[in-house]
This record gives C-alpha cells, sequence and structure tokens, in this order.
C-alpha cells in the first residue's frame, strides 16, 4: 500500500501575503461603510485602517491560531479586533499633541488628510468598534470570549499600550535605563503583540497551562524583538522605505535601544530576543511553523 502523497506546505511569503489580503477583506466587511452617517467620519475610519500596513499582529493571530487549530472565521474576527486597536493608537500617535507626524505608511497621517477633531474621533471610534465586534461575533463559547474582550482591554489601557505611550511622551530628552525601555516598550507595543497571539491561541481548541505560559513568553520576547528592530530601522532605513519619517525618534530625543545601546549592541539584542523566543515555540513542534517564520520575518524586516 503506497503512503499518500502529502501537498507541501504553503511557502511562507504565499501564506503571509493569504492571510493580509484575508485580513483586508475582513476589516473592509467588519467596518462601516464609506458613504454610511456620519460618511466624513467612516470615510475616514477606512482611510486609517485599509490599504497599508505590514498586519504584523493578525499574522500573530492567524499563526497562533494554528496551534490550537482555531477556526478562520474565528480567527478574522480577533485579528481584525487587533488591528483596529493597533490603527487606532497610529491616528492618535501622529497627532500634533502626540508625536505630530505628517507620513504614515506612505501617505498623509489622518489628522492631515482630514482635520485633528476628526482624527480624534476615528480613534475613538476605532477602539469602540474593536470592543464591539468581539462581544458581537460567536466566535469562542461565552467565558473565553469574555477574557478575550478583557485581555485586549488590558493590553490597550494604562497598563498596556496607553500607559507606555505616556511613560514614552514623559521620557523625551531624558536617560532611561535599560529596565526602565524595556518596561516602557514591554507596555507601548509588545502589550498589543502579545494580545494578538494569546486572543489566536484562544480562538481554538483549550490549551494547558504550560503550553499557554510558554505561548506567553514567546509573545513578550517576540514584542520586545519587535520594538528594537523598529528603533533599528529608525536610524538605519530611509523614509520612502519606512512608509513613515525616518530618524523621528532621534530628532526629538526619545529614548531608544540604539541611543541606549548603540547599533551594534542593539542588533546583538535583537539576535538574543529571537532566539529566547524560537527556544519558546520548541515544545509545539510543527505547530509553530508559522510563529517561528514570523519570528525571522520581524527580526529581518527592513521596513
Amino acid at each position: 500500500m503506497s503512503t499518500p502523497h502529502l501537498a507541501p506546505p504553503t511557502p511562507f511569503p504565499d501564506w503571509m501575503a493569504a492571510v493580509q489580503a484575508r485580513t483586508e477583506h475582513a476589516l473592509a466587511r467588519l467596518l462601516p461603510g464609506a458613504g454610511q452617517t456620519p460618511a466624513r467620519l467612516h470615510d475616514a475610519m477606512r482611510y486609517a485602517v485599509l490599504g497599508g500596513g505590514k498586519r504584523v499582529r493578525p499574522l500573530l493571530a492567524f499563526a497562533a491560531g494554528e496551534i490550537s487549530g482555531a477556526p478562520v472565521d474565528a480567527l478574522e474576527v480577533a485579528a481584525s479586533a487587533v488591528e483596529l486597536i493597533h490603527a487606532y493608537s497610529l491616528v492618535h500617535d501622529d497627532l500634533p499633541c502626540m508625536d505630530d507626524d505628517v507620513l504614515r505608511r506612505g501617505r498623509p497621517t489622518c489628522h492631515v488628510e482630514y482635520d485633528e477633531p476628526t482624527a480624534l474621533l476615528v480613534g475613538d471610534a476605532l477602539q469602540t468598534l474593536a470592543f464591539e465586534l468581539l462581544a458581537r461575533e460567536p466566535i469562542a463559547p461565552p467565558a473565553v470570549q469574555l477574557e478575550m474582550v478583557a485581555l485586549l482591554a488590558h493590553a490597550s489601557g494604562s497598563q498596556g499600550m496607553a500607559g507606555g505611550q505616556a511613560i514614552d511622551l514623559a521620557s523625551v530628552g531624558k536617560p532611561l535605563t535599560q529596565p526602565e525601555l524595556e518596561l516602557m516598550h514591554v507596555l507601548k507595543t509588545g502589550a498589543l503583540i502579545r494580545a494578538a497571539v494569546l486572543l489566536g491561541a484562544l480562538a481554538g481548541a483549550p490549551m494547558d497551562a504550560a503550553d499557554r505560559q510558554r505561548l506567553d513568553h514567546f509573545a513578550k520576547r517576540a514584542g520586545l524583538l519587535f520594538q528594537v528592530v523598529d528603533d533599528i530601522l529608525d536610524c538605519t532605513a530611509s523614509t520612502a522605505t519606512l512608509g513613515k519619517t525616518a530618524g523621528k525618534d532621534a530628532a526629538a530625543e526619545k529614548p531608544t535601544y540604539v541611543s541606549l545601546l548603540g547599533l551594534s549592541g542593539a542588533q546583538d539584542l535583537a539576535e538574543s530576543l529571537q532566539s529566547d523566543a524560537l527556544a519558546a515555540l520548541e515544545p509545539f513542534g510543527e505547530r509553530a511553523e508559522r510563529l517561528r517564520q514570523l519570528t525571522g520575518f520581524i527580526t529581518h524586516r527592513r521596513y
């Protein structure tokens, strides 16, 4: 009896493109229509979310969902909710009262394309839509879905992304130690990346405590890795490549891993974080292959 032929796994670039396209279609479907009243606000929401970005957080959610066997429909909602929170944070970060930037994803920022009051409302509306989706769509047992809502809320609030941004604003022009800098980025960037991984896993079959702890450790290391690489790119890549203003952190005297450790030190830290993240995935075997590939993508990305 011959062994059945197994189709080779989808190459990583093809898998990544497919998830990005699926996420784009899901977001386009879940966002209010551009012509729906109030039309200007809804048009601006779609402008801020659609047609750009690497979709790293949705990619992580889909990859983590492969560990728990999560249904694709559930992953679409979980990934979209995280991406809406991320998009809202970018709109608010770019405002004059925050980072005062004019370029995002290679085009004018939301407040430049529309106006500041509209951009403020865009962020507010995207944030609330994220939680509406997680609460409305039947993607998991009720108790699990409630846990998902609480997890995303915590990652977005004062002990997560918003808190990290507050520390960032208060740290301009001030030297930070490496533990202080790590805390800032664990909150500002890492919390939402961690949420993306855990939401993807929660959308599938239950995981035991040990596996969840391993995945949580991976997510924390991956979140910090993303920020270290971001700091490296801010001083090594061009504005055209990044799609946002390069060198902005240094010009604003913001503390970064490059300013603290130097370029080579930051690169060494990125390699160490990558190794630690990959080690946490070893017990999952082939189920974690997409997460391994994404870790490499995050480490070696050029934008």
